[in-house]
C-alpha cells in the first residue's frame, strides 16, 4: 500500500492518493488535478475513486473533473446533497482497494456531512486516518463556516457539540498507533492552533492535542468557538461550488481574456511587487502582491461575484497568479489578465520615516492586521484598528485630517491596504509602514 501527501503551502491543504495493486483513490484533491495523474502514471495506476470529506470552504476540489476525465468514482456523505454524480459513503459503507478497506465514519463538527476515512491493511489492521477537517496536528475543525452554507445549515454552538461527541465516540477510541492525516496544516483557517507537522497518530493528539485534553462539553463548545480566525468572503461560495463540481480548470482559465480596456469602477488586482508598484500603477488600483496567501487575501478583499482585472509583470507571472485564482474559484471572475500599460502612472507617496519616528501624533495610524493579532497587542496605542478584509466597506471610518500611515505586522498585508486607501482618498497623503513596522514593538 501506497500513501502519498500532496501539499500545498499558499493554502496549507494536504490532499492523499492511496495506492494498492495498481489501482488508486485520491482524497480531497486540490482544483488542479495533474498532480494526482502524473502520480498515477508514475505508479502505473488507474484513478478509481475520489473522496471528499466534506464541501470544502477554503479551496476548490477537483473532484468532478477526475471524474469526468478519468470515469473514477466519486464518494461523500449523502447529508452533503451532492449535485454531481456520486456513490454515498457513510457509516458502515465500505470502499474496497484491491485488499484493503477504506471504512468511512460519519464525523460531524466542523461540518455537519464530515467524514472520516479509516484504512484497513492487507492484513485486517487499523493503519491510517484520513479525518478531513475534523482532527488535525494539534487543534481541530472550527466549527462557525456552515451557519449559512450547504445543504444543511447548524449554529456554531451545534456544531461544536457535534465535533465534542465526534471526536470522544469515535476518533478518540481508535488504537493509538493509527496514522493520522489532516486536509490542512499550519497556516490554514480553518484551525486556530494546527501544528507545523503535517502527520501524527491518535496516541500522539490524545497527548498533545489541546482539544481532545477538554472533558467537559460546554467547556469544549466555549474553547472551540472563540477566537477562531477571520472568514474570508470566498469561503460561503466554495462551499456551494464544491456541492456542485467545479469547472474544469483549463477549461475555465483557457476562457480568460489577455487583452481589452479597463473599465471604470471594476477594481484593478496588480500582483506585482510593491516596489514595482509605487513607481507607476493604474489609478486606483489595488497592489495585492504574488506572494505565498496571494489566493486567501483575494478571496478576503472581493466578494466572490465581483469582476475584476489582473495585472501581472511578465505572461508568466500572469499564468501563476491566474491558477492561484483557480484554487479559489475566482478565475471566472477575472473581466481580463493584463500586462502593465502606458497609462500605469499613478506613483505612491514615500514616507519620511524619522518624520514619522519623532512625532508618530502627527499621523492617523491605520493598523490592518487581524483582530487576533490586535487583541495580543497593539503596536501604536493611538492606531485606529481596521483588518485588512473589512477596509473597503470601512473607509469612511477613516479620519482626514492628518496624512494616513498604515501598518500591518510585515509588510505584505500594509501594501494591499495602502493602496486601497490612496485609490479613494486624495485629500490626505497616504503612505506604507511596509516592513520597517518591525522597528517598533508591540505595546501591552
Amino acid at each position: 500500500m501506497i500513501i502519498h501527501q500532496f501539499y500545498d503551502k499558499g493554502l496549507a491543504h494536504a490532499s492523499y492518493a492511496i495506492i494498492r495493486d495498481a489501482k488508486m483513490i485520491v482524497i480531497d484533491p486540490a482544483r488542479d488535478p495533474q498532480h494526482y495523474y502524473d502520480f498515477a502514471k508514475l505508479h502505473e495506476a488507474t484513478i478509481t475513486g475520489v473522496i471528499e470529506t466534506h464541501p470544502h470552504a477554503d479551496f476548490v476540489s477537483s473532484h468532478l473533473e477526475i471524474h469526468q476525465t478519468t470515469g473514477a468514482v466519486i464518494y461523500t456523505s449523502k447529508l452533503v446533497g451532492a449535485a454531481y454524480p456520486h456513490e454515498s459513503f457513510d457509516d458502515g459503507d465500505i470502499i474496497q482497494l484491491a485488499d484493503i478497506k477504506l471504512k468511512a465514519l460519519n464525523t460531524p463538527g466542523h461540518s455537519p456531512d464530515s467524514i472520516c476515512i479509516l484504512v484497513q491493511d492487507e492484513d485486517g489492521y487499523d493503519k491510517a486516518l484520513f479525518t478531513g477537517d475534523t482532527l488535525f496536528v494539534g487543534d481541530v475543525g472550527r466549527p462557525d463556516l456552515r451557519e449559512n452554507a450547504g445543504n444543511i445549515t447548524a449554529k456554531k454552538e451545534e456544531l461544536a457539540r457535534q465535533l465534542f461527541h465526534s471526536l470522544h465516540q469515535k476518533l478518540m477510541l481508535l488504537p493509538h498507533h493509527i496514522t493520522v492525516y489532516p486536509a490542512h496544516g499550519p497556516g490554514s483557517l480553518c484551525g486556530k492552533n494546527i501544528s507545523p507537522d503535517l502527520q501524527s497518530t491518535i496516541g500522539r493528539e490524545l497527548r498533545e492535542n489541546y482539544a481532545l485534553q477538554i472533558s467537559d462539553e460546554e467547556e469544549f463548545v466555549d474553547i472551540i468557538t472563540t477566537d477562531q480566525p477571520f472568514v474570508p468572503y470566498y469561503f460561503t461560495f466554495d462551499v456551494d461550488l464544491n456541492k456542485n463540481g467545479a469547472p474544469g480548470l483549463y477549461e475555465s482559465i483557457s476562457a480568460i481574456a489577455k487583452t481589452g480596456n479597463i473599465q471604470k469602477n471594476i477594481p484593478v488586482i496588480d500582483t506585482r511587487i510593491k516596489e514595482e508598484f509605487r513607481k507607476g500603477h493604474l489609478k486606483g488600483a489595488i497592489n495585492l502582491q504574488d506572494g505565498e496567501k496571494f489566493e486567501t487575501w483575494l478571496g478576503s478583499i472581493l466578494q466572490p461575484q465581483e469582476q475584476y482585472y489582473l495585472i501581472a509583470e511578465t505572461d508568466d507571472d500572469l499564468n501563476r497568479v491566474i491558477e492561484k485564482a483557480a484554487k479559489i474559484g475566482y478565475e471566472q471572475n477575472i473581466k481580463a489578465a493584463l500586462l502593465p500599460g502606458d497609462k500605469f502612472d499613478e506613483k505612491s507617496a514615500a514616507i519620511n520615516l524619522a518624520d514619522f519616528k519623532q512625532s508618530p501624533q502627527s499621523y492617523t495610524i491605520v493598523d490592518v492586521r487581524n483582530q487576533t493579532e490586535i487583541n495580543a497587542g497593539k503596536i501604536f496605542s493611538q492606531a485606529l484598528s481596521i483588518p485588512l478584509p473589512e477596509l473597503r466597506e470601512r473607509l469612511n471610518e477613516i479620519p482626514l485630517n492628518k496624512p494616513i500611515v498604515v501598518h500591518c505586522a510585515a509588510g505584505y498585508r500594509s501594501a494591499a491596504a495602502a493602496s486601497i486607501i490612496a485609490g479613494e482618498i486624495s485629500s490626505v497623503p497616504v503612505y506604507d509602514l511596509s516592513d520597517a513596522i518591525v522597528e517598533f514593538g508591540v505595546n501591552h
